[in-house]
């Protein structure tokens, strides 16, 4: 079986699944979090190379498990594996709810994000690949990653290279400190970051969430519990 990882989800799978598993990163992080068993690091080279990939390895099914804006990946997860004939699941984690007392403002994409941002200064929680899109946006960013963002930036940029999980009262610190009044981030759901939307919500700033894109065209589960009694349930051709 072939993970699609790079999530805490994918990891937590990967060490709950029985049998032969691969776990594949996109490479995108220098010291990625490995999950156990074997790993795999890079692209396949879009579907073609995929579909070649499979069928050279044996693969019997796949387990979509990556980030929920990973798209492109999914997509062709999707068309690869009916190529190959092998059974596809597609494991995203609920996306976020607002509740009482959040001011969410939500758009389609970064670049309207970006257009009409209510406030001056920004805490940007989008990913370092992302950062470039706000680079000609006159405004105050406080940056959030795991890795330093390549150019182009915003001329008015503070990055923060750090990983999750965070606290509420640790996000509520680096707000005020910053002087924050707008969040930006994307609806990647999962309790890890979560802690900057209440502490958005405790200092009454609003927070522009951009949508995720559109589900994909195959069986989707919200937890590992359910992917992984999807495998025992022989859909996995195991």
């Amino acid at each position: 079986m072939l993970i699609l990882g790079g999530t805490g989800e994918a990891r937590r799978l990967a060490g709950l699944l029985p049998g032969e598993v691969v776990s594949s990163l996109a490479g995108r992080v220098s010291d990625p979090r490995l999950p156990s068993g074997e790993v795999r690091v890079g692209g396949f080279g879009g579907v073609s190379g995929l579909v070649e990939w499979l069928r050279a390895n044996g693969i019997t099914a796949v387990v979509d498990a990556t980030h929920p804006f990973a798209a492109g990946i999914t997509a062709n997860a999707v068309a690869a594996t009916a190529v190959v004939g092998v059974p596809l699941l597609v494991l995203r984690r609920p996306g976020w709810e607002q509740g009482p007392g959040d001011d969410w403002r939500w758009v389609d994409s970064l670049e309207e994000a970006a257009v009409d941002l209510p406030g001056e200064r920004v805490f940007l929680t989008t990913g370092r690949q992302d950062i470039r899109v706000f680079a000609g946006v006159d405004r105050f960013f406080l940056a959030r990653s795991v890795e330093p963002p390549e150019p182009p930036v915003p001329q008015r940029i503070r990055v923060l290279l750090e990983r999750g999980p965070f606290t509420v009262d640790g996000e509520v610190a680096l707000m005020r400190e910053h002087a924050i009044d707008v969040l930006v981030t994307k609806d990647s759901g999962g309790e890890q970051t979560s802690a900057k939307l209440v502490a958005a919500r405790i200092l009454g700033i609003p927070v522009v969430v951009v949508r995720r894109p559109p589900a994909p065209a195959a069986p989707t589960v919200e937890t590992v519990d359910a992917a992984v009694e999807w495998v025992r349930r022989g859909s996995a051709g195991g």
